[in-house]
């Protein structure tokens, strides 16, 4: 490809990556009922039409957001689950969130608003539950055979059990950050949900 078409794909890019970052902003603290795309365009100084040129509806700008914020950092967790261990990756992942509470906020946020079926990201969000759920368990699976997992059940429901666990203190902690430390709160739960030896010395 030559030079001349790379120029207009990048600074393509480039533009979609500034509105899915506004769009998250917004989103993050109005919601995506609250949030509209004129606001996301104010926001950048551009046109509604130039933002609805890169997304062409609301909806198709949300999923965006969601994608981005829960790409982050996945590569990375399945090479650090097959190295050291479910329990290690998860820590790995809740350290490198705590960096950015308003990636967090928004899937929080999206997740409890996605509860009702008409929501656009109903979809979005059951699939995602379950994949995440399915990966869990197949990591977990593998962590009772190699002796890192002591807890005997079926490994989906540990997963069930650990998503649940990672949700509920990552929301305590955005509530309330000054209140309690976030990894340690997570180490202590993998720990009662997997056994001491989960973590790596």
């Amino acid at each position: 490809m030559s030079d001349t078409r790379r120029g207009p794909y990048a600074k393509s890019a480039r533009r979609q990556a500034e509105i899915v970052a506004s769009a998250t902003s917004v989103f993050s603290a109005r919601g995506y009922r609250g949030g509209s795309l004129r606001e996301i365009a104010k926001q950048l100084d551009l046109s509604l039409t130039s933002v609805v040129h890169h997304f062409p509806s609301k909806s198709a700008l949300l999923v965006a957001v969601l994608e981005s914020a829960d790409s982050a950092h996945a590569d990375s967790f399945q090479a650090d689950s097959q190295d050291k261990g479910v329990a290690y990756a998860v820590l790995q992942y809740v350290r490198r969130n705590v960096e950015r509470p308003e990636m967090l906020r928004l899937l929080a946020l999206m997740a409890a608003e996605s509860s009702a079926p008409d929501h656009p990201a109903h979809e979005w969000f059951r699939t995602r539950y379950e994949q995440t759920i399915r990966m869990l368990a197949l990591a977990l699976r593998r962590d009772q055979q190699e002796g890192r997992v002591a807890n005997p059940r079926d490994p989906h429901g540990i997963a069930e059990s650990l998503v649940a666990l990672w949700d509920g203190l990552q929301l305590q902690w955005l509530i309330d950050p000054g209140r309690r430390d976030l990894v340690a709160a997570m180490t202590s739960a993998l720990q009662d949900l997997l056994g001491p030896q989960s973590l790596p010395e």
